[in-house]
């Protein structure tokens, strides 16, 4: 299995209610050896309409904290807890990321072999690792099954409240120094 097939398994998947409002899967974006995987909550209204993960405003604010942090996002993987869009932008219910996790992120997860994976947010935190409050965990690192996460704010959050913006970006430079030990 390689992340080419997975995706095209992906792309016709019908395991949970998601898929019944999707246009695309959006599977994920980046090199099959990366040594960075960031992961975020679901696609967005672009994002499903493309195909691409985070390519909305909360996408271009990403691509510029990591510039900022010189990373460069054609080096990261980038995906979600979730392949399709919940109606509304409405969080990911349990069973839906569970399932997605199951087929699909663990998956990726083993195929690229990342040295960090990025949590944005909370509900990716909560998903893979089981913590909640993003406002205490953020900029920590977690090992779990011999990987290390660090939870990291949402580009999203950094939008609607400014005061998060700094701690995002130094967050994002604490995540590089992590793959720089």
């Amino acid at each position: 299995m390689n992340l080419e097939k997975l995706c095209k398994i992906a792309n016709t998947c019908v395991q949970c209610p998601l898929h019944e409002s999707r246009t695309n899967v959006v599977f994920g974006e980046g090199p099959e050896n990366a040594q960075i995987m960031l992961v975020g909550e679901a696609p967005g209204k672009n994002e499903d309409e493309t195909g691409k993960p985070f390519i909305g405003m909360a996408g271009r604010l990403l691509s510029e904290i990591l510039h900022e942090a010189d990373l460069n996002r054609s080096q990261i993987y980038i995906t979600s807890i979730v392949k399709c869009r919940p109606e509304d932008n409405r969080k990911p219910k349990k069973p839906e990321y569970s399932t997605c996790i199951d087929l699909y992120l663990k998956k990726q997860i083993e195929l690229i072999d990342p040295d960090i994976i990025g949590l944005l947010g909370n509900s990716a935190a909560y998903a893979l690792i089981g913590k909640k409050n993003i406002k205490q965990i953020h900029g920590e690192t977690y090992e779990l099954n011999g990987r290390k996460y660090m939870a990291l704010f949402h580009p999203a959050a950094a939008l609607y409240s400014r005061v998060l913006l700094p701690q995002l970006k130094e967050d994002m430079v604490t995540l590089k120094k992590e793959i720089e030990s």
